[in-house]
């Protein structure tokens, strides 16, 4: 069966650029609620932005720590589609969401098996970043792919951390994930994207889902 790995492109802020990068033949866009990260949008920016999304077209809440109730609240008001969890959230906290959960882990040398096995029962998807010691995510730094394999996750990978339009074919014929998600290796400054290299991004991802079926 012919694979196709889907593309998310985070730290949405432009309800213009939303539907380019869209049209160009993303799969789903994230928008940032935590206010320390340069890229955050409002709520209520984030949903005019949604609202105006297509059929088929996912919209990923980008949530760290933040109180149960309150990420409840945003899912609703903004109509996202899915979560994205980038903080200590335990495998209780995902499964309370109510809506599909992606758990962000931050891999390093450090990272086990059995931290994202806590999370079978609790998330739809394992998104794999970079660590670094301050940063909870949107580092623009790769890691050591050849860890992801010692770590078994339970579930499909979304691959972070560093993509551009230069790395990303390797990285999807390598690694094979289900998802890549791109965020400041497409933009021009933090929550403004580069179109071309989203385009090339697109482009690049489907080169490689054509060398790994085949084609």
């Amino acid at each position: 069966m012919a694979v196709r790995t889907r593309i998310k492109i985070c730290g949405m802020t432009s309800k213009d650029e939303a539907a380019a990068v869209v049209e160009a033949g993303v799969d789903a866009v994230g928008f940032i609620f935590a206010e320390e990260s340069p890229r955050y949008i409002q709520p209520e920016k984030a949903r005019e932005i949604i609202r105006r999304l297509p059929p088929f077209v996912d919209a990923v809440g980008v949530f760290v720590n933040e109180e149960a109730s309150v990420v409840q609240d945003i899912v609703q008001y903004c109509g996202l589609t899915l979560v994205q969890l980038h903080g200590a959230e335990t495998p209780a906290y995902c499964r309370e969401m109510g809506c599909r959960v992606l758990k962000a882990f931050r891999v390093g040398p450090h990272t086990t098996p059995e931290e994202l096995a806590a999370y079978t029962e609790g998330v739809n998807g394992f998104l794999l970043d970079a660590f670094q010691e301050k940063m909870a995510g949107g580092t623009g730094q790769t890691f050591d792919w050849t860890l992801i394999a010692r770590l078994r996750p339970p579930g499909p990978v979304i691959l972070a951390g560093g993509l551009t339009p230069a790395n990303v074919g390797h990285a999807v014929r390598e690694i094979r994930p289900f998802a890549v998600d791109c965020n400041s290796g497409v933009e021009i400054a933090p929550g403004r994207k580069d179109l071309a290299k989203v385009r090339q991004v697109v482009e690049a991802v489907r080169q490689a889902d054509a060398t790994n079926n085949g084609a």
